[in-house]
Parts: C-alpha cells; sequence; structure tokens
C-alpha cells in the first residue's frame, strides 16, 4: 500500500484512482459486507501515508469522507455475542487513523535522532546524577577489581593498605636492548 501511495504522491496515479482502490477495499457501495482485518490494514496504512494530499483535492476529500466513515461503521460492529468484530490491534488501528485525520493529519513519531557528542555527555552526566538517588552504584566498564590490584593477586586476597603503593609490575613493558 505505500508503494500504490507513493505512485499516487508522485503524481503517477490520480485521485480518482486511489478512491476508488480505497472504496472497493473497504466496500463502500456494500454495507452488508464485512472487509477482512489485512484489508483494513492496507486502508490505514494508505490513508496514512497519502491522507493529507488526497484529501487536498476535491475527488480525493470525498473517498477520504467516505472510507473514513466507513472505517467508524466497521469499528463499531458488534457480532452476536456483542463483542468487536476486528480484535483490538485493528480497532486501535482504525481509532489512530481517524485521530491523525481530526488533528490535520498530523502525528508524532518518536524517532531516536543523531546525538552530537556533547549531548551523549549531558545525557551521561544526568544519568550519572540521577543513578545516584536510586542506590545503585555506577562500575566503570573494564576497570580492574580490587582484588587483582593487591600484592597477593588472588581472589579473597584483602586488598593492599591504604598510603601503601600496590605492586603495578603488570603495568610495566619490559624494554629490550635493541642489537
Amino acid at each position: 500500500m505505500k508503494f500504490i501511495g507513493h505512485l499516487f504522491l508522485r503524481s503517477l496515479l490520480s485521485a480518482r484512482i486511489i478512491g476508488d482502490i480505497m472504496r472497493d477495499l473497504a466496500s463502500c457501495d456494500n454495507a452488508d459486507a464485512i472487509p477482512s482485518e489485512h484489508v483494513l490494514e492496507c486502508i490505514c496504512e494508505l490513508l496514512n501515508s497519502i491522507g493529507y494530499t488526497l484529501e487536498s483535492m476535491p475527488a480525493g476529500n470525498e473517498a477520504v469522507t467516505q472510507v473514513t466513515g466507513r472505517l467508524m461503521d466497521l469499528k463499531s460492529r458488534k457480532n452476536k455475542k456483542g463483542k468487536s468484530l476486528y480484535p483490538m490491534r485493528i480497532n486501535f488501528m482504525i481509532q489512530d487513523l481517524l485521530d491523525t485525520k481530526k488533528a490535520g493529519w498530523q502525528k508524532k513519531i518518536f524517532k531516536a535522532a543523531a546525538k552530537t557528542k556533547d549531548e551523549i555527555r549531558e545525557d551521561a552526566l544526568k544519568d550519572e546524577k540521577a543513578s545516584k538517588n536510586d542506590g545503585s552504584q555506577v562500575v566503570i566498564a573494564g576497570q580492574r577489581p580490587a582484588w587483582m590490584d593487591s600484592k597477593d593477586s588472588t581472589p579473597g586476597a584483602k586488598p593492599a593498605a591504604a598510603g601503601k603503593e600496590a605492586d603495578s609490575s603488570w603495568q610495566d613493558v619490559p624494554v629490550k636492548a635493541r642489537r
């Protein structure tokens, strides 16, 4: 459906053709017909893709009005047991489409945008400050454990006493004399 919508947006399909496609999918001519779930998904996807542009055209505005009216009717229909004909996912999809149309085809999209290094540092500082309030501990990834810094480098050995320097010979790289 997005493909068909993009063809319309690039003026390769007319508003009349798109309107006919949507009316056929929604079975606007036959009120007793019940379209399947995937058909309603297609209609919602198509209208979310091209609704604003389609509604700005006279033929498209008429089609959008008919199809959204049909979608509201289908959403409110119940089966014999009193339950909705369609699952909640489809009902919410239809409601989202109707809300988007009501808001002038504007909707919020939560997309993570690329951040600069400064923004990342600021976020890290905020996270660090916030983490101190909840009783958590900030640990530096890749830092050697304290028990490895003691003279006796066995697990469970007591770390070097405060004021004394730990043996850091493991950090020194021996230099061989060149011949």
